[in-house]
């Protein structure tokens, strides 16, 4: 049976912590769903984990809607968010209500996520029936304004102000909220004061679920990974030592053996 919205909301009254990965491909999404994934999140992060941008601010409504569709086709049971990309929920609310139905009606997702603490389009969306994930703290859409990747919230008054917006968007109607980047003492005290269940990165053990991007916990990344990240598997190490066997075993004329070839 397919997971929704109710679900996650049930996993909190339970008090039973779930996992969200992102995922941004048909197979990936397969494996995911086959393990039990219940939320597989289309993340605009997407665009500096497989399209080799810098930063997630590039990616764009078409690129977003191509890699939502190619999930969708591989979850049977997950719940499927797509990512709201930079700029396409930022101008006229009639806009962002137009790109959030794209997903659904384009993209087969079964909700999306809005980056940013954006009260009006959140509620404006909910109203017609969208499912909306929120996302507030660190956002790497605002890198630039933030001044880099850095932990939020941890000056009472900003802290104050990311739990004002937490219970803002709750009141909005959202069915989850995504907190990344903030002091673990602060997502304790969101997640007490929200009905909607929390989805931490990098903010600590007391959330309801926690969400890591699918090349971070496979190891698939280059250079350092977050703080707040950890790979079960170091996947780069063992494609690169596979396709360096092929290689050898072609240039030493091992293979195609008679095991791999017609007669």
């Amino acid at each position: 049976m397919s997971v929704t919205v109710r679900d996650l909301r049930a996993f909190k009254e339970r008090g039973e912590r779930f996992v969200m990965l992102t995922a941004y491909d048909y197979p990936t999404a397969r494996i995911l769903d086959e393990a039990g994934i219940p939320v597989i999140l289309v993340g605009d992060s997407v665009g500096n984990n497989v399209l080799g941008y810098e930063t997630t601010i590039p990616v764009t409504m078409q690129e977003m809607l191509h890699h939502t569709r190619a999930v969708v086709r591989g979850a049977t049971n997950a719940l499927v968010v797509g990512d709201m990309p930079f700029m396409s929920f930022h101008t006229a609310i009639e806009d962002a209500i137009a790109n959030a139905g794209r997903f659904l009606k384009e993209g087969g997702a079964h909700a999306i996520k809005l980056e940013r603490p954006v009260i009006e389009v959140a509620a404006a969306i909910v109203d017609r029936g969208i499912p909306v994930m929120g996302h507030i703290g660190l956002g790497p859409q605002s890198v630039h304004a933030m001044g880099g990747y850095r932990v939020q919230g941890r000056t009472e008054e900003d802290a104050r102000k990311i739990l004002d917006e937490a219970q803002a968007l709750d009141k909005a109607g959202i069915f989850a909220l995504v907190l990344e980047g903030i002091p673990s003492d602060l997502a304790a005290r969101i997640t007490e004061t929200m009905s909607a269940p929390t989805i931490g990165i990098g903010a600590g053990p007391h959330c309801d679920g926690q969400v890591l991007v699918i090349n971070d916990l496979l190891g698939l990344g280059f250079g350092s990974y977050p703080k707040f990240a950890k790979p079960y598997a170091h996947l780069r190490e063992t494609i690169a030592e596979a396709v360096t066997r092929f290689a050898a075993d072609v240039a030493a004329g091992e293979f195609p053996d008679e095991a791999h070839a017609y007669r």
